[in-house]
């Protein structure tokens, strides 16, 4: 998502930062980082997609358990009279998250947690929809996990189940127009807990338009509404600056990065937004604090990495950013349960 919607070039951009993002997931996997049945399916040639590095497959290993944890994590918290819950992804592009919770491949969550979710949605450019609607139709490992009731919309560019939803939405747009007509279809249910996810989304949008999306999120969610953030930040020091000549190669953009390398300029989005309570973490944090010691020692034995100091240099510029706002009228347990949403 970038600044001008005219600019279908600068479009492609963006877009071919899905395959970039799926690849390394799809290497991760095949190193024994991750588990994940699906991903191949939405690689576009996946036989030749080439491995990555061990640092890519590192850091990949390293934001994958964070946001899953936080996410089912989310998906365990106490809500009043044991309601459902709603997810939307935005931006989502190749991601796997619906259909690993729909088979149990979740942190601490049986196979039962599908039926903690009302709706998932996943929302992107309808170039992205359209090419995901079409694996799924293509690829029965997906398609028979959305149920029976699965209709082809926008063209051929969405998708609608009974849960899982694929909205092709340009995020650029004003809210009130784009995900506000969600809630008018049916879509989603602003009395539900939910919970959006932007994984490097906001990094692409001007300020002003993810203000206005985290704002729309939490005045129209009536039913408890949180947040979780990842993208790449404090691009101040002569790694960021690579990093973003690296990118003006590629012809991408980057107009909502945070320069700070301050992790408070990363809450105060939030809280901008109508997030009430919120919490930061670099993914070299959550390398060094959240990620268990047997687990460590199981990935130091994948492969040889010899260049520690680059990964904590290059963990240090990407950060996860969590938060909640919970509805009038909770009780002080769960008021209490949910301070324990974090990693």
């Amino acid at each position: 998502m970038i600044d001008s919607p005219s600019n279908r070039d600068a479009d492609a951009a963006i877009r071919s930062t899905d395959t970039d993002a799926s690849q390394s997931r799809l290497s991760a996997v095949r190193r024994d980082y991750l588990k994940d049945p699906f991903i191949h399916l939405l690689v576009p040639r996946a036989h030749s997609a080439p491995p990555r590095p061990p640092l890519i497959n590192i850091g990949t290993y390293v934001r994958a358990e964070a946001i899953d944890k936080l996410v089912y994590g989310w998906l365990n918290l106490k809500v009043t009279d044991n309601r459902k819950k709603q997810i939307v992804s935005l931006g989502a592009g190749s991601d796997t998250r619906f259909w690993r919770i729909a088979v149990g491949i979740c942190v601490s969550l049986s196979s039962s947690c599908k039926e903690r979710l009302a709706r998932y949605v996943e929302i992107d450019f309808p170039e992205v929809t359209g090419k995901k609607a079409m694996s799924i139709r293509k690829h029965k490992e997906l398609s028979i996990l959305l149920g029976e009731n699965v209709k082809i919309i926008a063209g051929g560019t969405g998708l609608s189940a009974e849960v899982y939803h694929l909205e092709p939405i340009d995020l650029r747009l004003p809210p009130e127009s784009t995900l506000g007509v969600l809630v008018q279809n049916g879509v989603l249910d602003p009395t539900l807990p939910t919970l959006f996810i932007a994984e490097c989304v906001f990094v692409y949008l001007r300020p002003s338009v993810s203000h206005g999306i985290v704002s729309w999120f939490t005045s129209t969610i009536t039913g408890g509404c949180s947040g979780l953030i990842y993208e790449m930040f404090g691009l101040n020091d002569s790694f960021g600056r690579v990093m973003k000549e690296n990118l003006r190669a590629r012809n991408i953009e980057i107009p909502g990065v945070e320069e700070s390398s301050a992790l408070e300029a990363q809450l105060q989005r939030l809280f901008n937004g109508g997030i009430q309570s919120a919490q930061a973490m670099t993914l070299r944090t959550v390398r060094q604090k959240c990620i268990s010691e047997e687990e460590l020692s199981r990935i130091s034995r994948l492969e040889m990495l010899d260049e520690v100091e680059e990964l904590d240099l290059v963990l240090s510029h990407y950060v996860l950013t969590w938060g909640y706002s919970l509805p009038n009228g909770v009780t002080d347990e769960e008021r209490e349960h949910w301070k324990a949403w974090e990693l």
